[in-house]
């Protein structure tokens, strides 16, 4: 049985190169296993966690820039009433 391969050619930058060598030789594999295993990587338990927990902050975060535009918007309403009561 023979094993087929077809070729992938990518661009990056040298640093980026150079980091992916590092990490394949830390592993002691080629750079292309490297880019196999971790593509073909499920998330284990701690990314997925990580992603759910950036996900509310994304949205803890919106919902606190949405407060602070409101709370803004109010203290400016509140400083124009004061500057005409004082005419």
């Amino acid at each position: 049985m023979t094993t087929q391969t077809a070729r992938i050619t990518i661009l990056s930058t040298p640093d980026f190169k150079m980091w992916l060598t590092e990490e394949a030789e830390q592993e002691g594999i080629s750079l292309s296993e490297l880019v196999r295993q971790r593509c073909q990587a499920k998330p284990d338990k701690d990314e997925v966690l990580l992603s759910a927990l950036v996900t509310e902050v994304q949205k803890a975060t919106r919902n606190a820039n949405i407060s602070l535009i409101k709370g803004l918007r109010d203290a400016e309403n509140v400083l124009a009433e004061l500057r005409s009561v004082k005419k």
